[in-house]
């Protein structure tokens, strides 16, 4: 079996961390897979919305230490430069995870942690089950920290919590999560899937342009100017106005219906 699948239906691309019985941790070829799912879909249109998932009882644990510990992976592999590039490559996946312009969401189920944490954190949105929970880990592990998670959390819950959630390395429940706002929703683990595919479809119907130029605002609006954020709007807005989704939308208003859009 794949160390990651891969599904599509109705628009939404499902990738699904396999390695259960590690749960997920990424080892073995998920990361090589996952990048190069994730760039493949991020410019393929007939994808409207990913979610992102790990088989059985977790999400993902991060690193798969037991092979560091048991020696079956290297500590280090080579120079520390060439494993900083082979790593700085693999993080990739947060990156597009966070970029590509469609929207990403994560289904939480059971524990992410580590660099698992920081894929989750990486998507748009986060919908977890009941037994959802969430560890930085990496100070337990003599680690400082991968895959953007300090990016992603200092901006999700502020500076302060996020020091204190890396320092301590503590593990919070579904409960505290959706507090924080680290879970958009907080639903029952016997509805998680049908919950994250309802919305996933949802926005897979949507329209795709504006989707695109949404997260493009989104991204200046984390790192530039409010004049930047403007400029960036004012172009998207001028592009969606010629849209046929637009088009759609201003007859169904008409018509007083729901707009059909195709995603052009």
């Amino acid at each position: 079996m794949p160390d990651l699948l891969v599904t599509e239906e109705a628009g939404v691309a499902t990738l699904t961390m396999n390695r259960p019985d590690s749960l997920n941790a990424l080892g073995g070829d998920m990361l090589t897979e996952m990048l190069e799912a994730l760039t493949r879909i991020a410019g393929d249109m007939s994808v409207g919305c990913v979610v992102l998932t790990g088989a059985g009882r977790g999400f993902s644990a991060g690193g798969d230490m037991k092979s560091r510990a048991t020696g079956a992976v290297p500590i280090l592999d080579g120079t520390r430069e060439e494993a900083q590039m082979r790593l700085r490559v693999r993080m990739e996946a947060s990156r597009i995870l966070h970029e590509m312009p469609k929207p990403t969401i994560a289904m939480v189920n059971g524990v992410a942690a580590g660099a698992g944490m920081s894929l989750m954190l990486a998507c748009d949105m986060r919908i977890g089950g009941a037994s959802a929970r969430m560890g930085t880990a990496f100070g337990k592990m003599g680690f400082s920290g991968d895959f953007g998670g300090h990016w992603f959390l200092n901006r999700l819950v502020g500076p302060a919590k996020a020091r204190e959630l890396y320092f301590t390395a503590e593990v919070i429940d579904a409960a505290e999560m959706h507090r924080l706002g680290l879970l958009n929703r907080l639903v029952a683990d016997a509805e998680l899937a049908t919950t994250t595919m309802a919305l996933a479809k949802q926005l897979a119907a949507g329209p795709r342009v504006a989707w695109h130029h949404m997260k493009r605002n989104m991204q200046v609006a984390e790192q530039g100017t409010l004049s930047d954020a403007l400029d960036v709007e004012a172009f998207g807005m001028t592009r969606c106005r010629d849209t046929e989704d637009h088009r759609e939308a201003l007859k169904a208003f008409a018509e007083k219906r729901p707009p059909v859009f195709s995603g052009r």
